[in-house]
């Protein structure tokens, strides 16, 4: 079967934009401008963007992450470090990542240029994190300007994918429960990640037990037919609104020499930065 195009583009633009997320010395990096520990700069950082914002903020736009989790990392993060430094210091450590591990201006440079249009295209309805990325200046700095346009169009993509769980009758815990039924990522992983209890996860199971959606026990579930298929609409819809509400712009030569151009960067991360298991949900190449 075909892939989507707009999923080829997925999985080429988010593990560059996963080094800000796993790579070496993120927690560091934080702690240097004040904040506290890794969680707390994982929350500042992927929502300096959107400014100061509220707890309730981030449990919406980011989805399934638990409140309490959120709540130990905001507000008391603004107070140790503003946005702006977070936005600073995240580009810089990203790009500096991206470097150490081969990334050059010259394939930069020719994604940037093809990304650019795209970024300018792109529907923000809806689209909070998105908006709030694509408003950022881009970097002069080639590797920095594709990791940010990394980071737009990762955030395009995962505000539509709430959307189309929305649509779909799924919260986020229980598009975490599908994916670790579907064999992407263990629950261990993925509950302790997200802050939830064994409790709240038994709970959300049992929720998509009852809708004939998954079967097993809740610490490790499978999808019935019906799952795998609610699951794979889903996915098409995350498609189809990323393709449509901006993707489309590049043409089929544009994303074939988008991807392949990236390839040898996207292998080195996925050896040296993304673990095999992640909440993110993407295996190793």
């Amino acid at each position: 079967m075909a892939i989507h195009p707009a999923r080829q583009i997925w999985t080429t633009l988010e593990p560059l934009h996963d080094v800000v997320y796993f790579g070496t010395g993120v927690k560091e990096a934080g702690v240097a401008i004040g904040l506290r520990g890794y969680w707390q700069t994982y929350f500042a950082f992927r929502a300096a963007p959107l400014g100061p914002v509220t707890p309730a903020t981030v449990l919406a736009t980011f989805a399934g992450f638990h409140q309490e989790m959120i709540n130990k990392a905001l507000p008391e993060a603004w107070s140790r470090a503003t946005p702006q430094q977070c936005l600073d210091v995240r580009l810089d450590l990203s790009t500096a990542l991206l470097r150490g591990l081969g990334a050059g201006d010259a394939e930069c440079a020719r994604a940037v240029e093809l990304l650019v249009p795209v970024q300018e295209a792109a529907d923000p309805t809806g689209r909070p994190l998105f908006a709030a990325n694509a408003a950022l200046p881009l970097s002069a700095d080639p590797v920095g300007a594709l990791w940010q346009l990394c980071a737009s169009l990762r955030e395009h993509r995962g505000d539509g994918h709430i959307a189309a769980l929305v649509t779909h009758g799924l919260t986020g815990r229980h598009a975490m429960i599908m994916q670790v039924a579907a064999g992407k990522v263990a629950e261990s992983v993925m509950r302790r990640a997200r802050g939830l209890s064994e409790q709240e996860w038994s709970d959300a199971f049992d929720d998509l037990r009852a809708r004939g959606l998954v079967r097993g026990e809740s610490t490790n579930p499978a999808l019935t037919n019906s799952g795998g298929e609610l699951l794979e609409r889903v996915e098409a819809s995350t498609d189809a609104a990323a393709w449509n509400g901006g993707l489309a712009v590049l043409s089929a030569d544009a994303v074939t020499e988008l991807t392949t151009s990236l390839e040898p960067l996207v292998k080195r991360v996925y050896a040296e930065v993304v673990p095999p298991m992640n909440p993110v949900a993407m295996g190793k190449r």
